[in-house]
């Protein structure tokens, strides 16, 4: 049976979470956790590119790639597309948000190298989506990344105040969250589930 494109939105960003199900795009996701208004920043940057990347990765894909027998270039154009695409992100950010701009720092253009949008746009192809499919799971997969970070953002706030002991502080720490984060969502496996 054929997901709907509702179905793959719940599914990735829930059951089929990029980050929490498939670990990509785990260095942006422990860096840029420590601060709710950051997470939230470069959330919604990844959710946009990797929408965008989406639909401009399937067209390319099966209008110029496939069509010419240039399916096996798929990795070095998706590549080449999420770096341009990121680019023009970080100047509308820099023009329109310096604060943000300045915030995300160094992660910002670290938005090209997030696996988690090269991972959508491979399986994109892997899964054999349809366009509405695959603007479907860019999307999903975007807000995925972004509720799995803005989570982590606010249970390290709250840790601040915690009695962390020492040997768990930072990193341990993040990482101890992000696996019961994982856990948790375990829980809505039995929802939807895509392939």
């Amino acid at each position: 049976m054929e997901a709907t494109p509702i179905v793959i939105i719940f599914a990735a960003i829930f059951t089929n979470n990029v980050l929490l199900a498939n670990f990509l795009g785990m260095c942006s996701f422990i860096a840029c956790s420590n601060q709710i208004g950051t997470a939230i920043g470069l959330g919604t940057a990844v959710t946009f590119v990797m929408t965008a990347t989406s639909i401009i990765n399937y067209a390319i894909y099966h209008f110029v790639l496939v069509p010419f027998g240039l399916d096996h270039l798929q990795l070095i154009i998706f590549i080449a597309v999420i770096a341009a695409f990121v680019q023009f992100v970080e100047m509308f950010i820099e023009r329109f948000s310096p604060k943000l701009y300045f915030a995300l720092g160094i992660f910002l253009p670290l938005i090209t190298v997030n696996c988690a949008i090269l991972g959508a746009s491979i399986f994109l192809v892997i899964r054999g989506y349809s366009f509405a499919q695959s603007v479907a799971f860019g999307f999903g997969g975007g807000i995925g990344w972004a509720l799995a970070i803005i989570l982590m953002a606010g249970l390290m706030q709250k840790m601040k105040y915690s009695d962390v002991p020492q040997p768990f502080r930072g990193v341990p720490i993040a990482m101890i969250i992000t696996g019961v984060l994982a856990m948790a969502f375990i829980g809505f496996a039995g929802m939807v589930s895509i392939q």
